[in-house]
């Protein structure tokens, strides 16, 4: 590994306010971990990551550890803090392979858990533990939403992913329906219809944002989510533009160089990119080139007009006379973020969504229509895998509470149950 794990353990100064736990989103109790590691617990130190996070060998490998748990390490304030992005990953991953036990004895309520990303994972893990038979219905083939198709091989081994699948979902007797969309064959009705006493939507946002300008239909053009989906089908030639610099631009650049692209230029609007330190620093190590204050106007056969912006204080930007510049290239990825997908909203009475399309939920998970639970990109935008899984938790905790106060009454159908109850609880949360 990149640094000894133990090495990194002992330098931790077991705090008594620790700092790190206070930067983690998912409030991991990282001192404590490294107390069990250095006890030779590493086992226990295991379980407790998984419990906390069950998506833990991912958050090791992923997270924006240096805005965190490292940046807000107090050894980083005059030196270089505890690497416990290092630490959680050989405890996560060496423990992994010690997880054996098999699913929890069912407690006869099904749950429908649509999509596979962060979210979902952590939703259908966590209510796995509690009985609950769960169904998870993805789009694609494989599990892992974004984290699969979103986030670059040489970031995230497909095989932590695959381990997943395995160790937490097959396992736990976690059923997987992949190639499977909800919204058009199968809708939130039949799955009422079939007894799932709450669904759980954690879709993410798949729906690239475009440009709006000319030139935005040419075969030379493509959208950053598209291309990290299946970067193999894709054929950029050695000249490469992307348009946008935050850690999705980052990564299209780094895959586009990994597949032979030669010279690659991210272009900024801003007076700087967007993306982590962390993430800029790789790029500009492996020698992507980055160009500020430009906005892209018009995109033709060999290149793009750039026009060239004063950016004030405020935020707003001014365009400069007489600055429009063609800058060459043989493509053109356009990555400036991701909305979300809407059939499934459309599809579903009593289901609402703002003006962006994401679905309206509170902070418990609970949407517009009674029974059916939101949370993830699917409802917050495009943020952290870290954040997705702190949030789900809550979610997964409002849905057990949820079903456990449904009534057992054998006369009426599980649909029937699940509406007049969901009536009430729906009322609770949005009067």
């Amino acid at each position: 590994m990149a640094l000894h794990v133990l090495d990194e353990a002992n330098r931790c100064l077991q705090c008594k306010v620790p700092m790190c736990r206070k930067g983690c989103p998912i409030n991991t109790n990282i001192p404590e971990a490294i107390r069990l590691l250095k006890e030779n617990n590493l086992n226990e130190a295991g379980w407790m990551l998984f419990e906390n996070n069950p998506l833990t060998t991912v958050c090791s490998l992923i997270c924006n550890h240096e805005n965190q748990c490292e940046g807000h390490c107090i050894l980083g304030k005059k030196g270089t803090p505890v690497h416990f992005s290092t630490i959680e990953n050989y405890i996560s991953t060496t423990y992994a392979n010690q997880m054996t036990q098999g699913p929890k004895e069912s407690n006869g309520m099904r749950v429908a858990i649509i999509g596979s990303g962060p979210a979902g994972i952590t939703i259908a893990i966590i209510l796995a533990r509690y009985g609950y038979q769960v169904t998870i219905f993805e789009g694609k083939d494989k599990i892992g939403g974004v984290l699969r198709y979103g986030i670059p091989e040489f970031r995230l081994p497909k095989s932590v992913l695959d381990d997943i699948e395995y160790r937490h979902l097959r396992m736990k007797g976690i059923q997987v329906r992949p190639n499977t969309l909800i919204g058009t064959s199968i809708t939130i009705e039949d799955l009422f219809r079939d007894g799932y006493k709450s669904i759980f939507i954690g879709t993410g946002v798949w729906k690239p944002n475009s440009l709006h300008i000319k030139g935005e239909t040419f075969g030379n053009v493509h959208f950053g989510i598209n291309y990290l989906n299946n970067p193999d089908v894709y054929h950029l030639g050695e000249r490469v533009i992307v348009i946008g610099a935050g850690n999705a631009a980052m990564d299209v650049a780094r895959t586009a160089l990994r597949h032979g692209a030669r010279y690659i230029t991210c272009f900024s609007i801003t007076k700087k990119v967007a993306a982590s330190d962390y993430e800029f620093s790789y790029a500009q190590l492996e020698g992507i080139d980055f160009e500020y204050n430009w906005k892209p106007v018009e995109i033709k056969d060999n290149g793009v007009i750039f026009r060239k912006v004063e950016e004030a204080e405020d935020g707003t930007f001014t365009d400069v006379p007489d600055s429009d510049t063609l800058f060459p290239s043989d493509s053109v990825v356009i990555s400036i973020s991701q909305g979300p997908q809407t059939e499934l909203v459309n599809s579903t009475k009593g289901l609402s969504a703002n003006t962006r399309g994401l679905l309206e939920a509170d902070e418990n998970g609970y949407t517009t229509r009674p029974g059916i639970f939101a949370s993830g990109d699917a409802v917050n935008g495009a943020r952290t895998v870290v954040e997705a899984v702190a949030h789900s938790k809550v979610v997964a905790e409002s849905m057990h509470q949820y079903m456990q106060s449904l009534p057992k009454d054998a006369s009426e159908t599980p649909a029937d149950t699940a509406r007049k109850t969901a009536e009430i609880a729906a009322r609770e949360h949005f009067e």
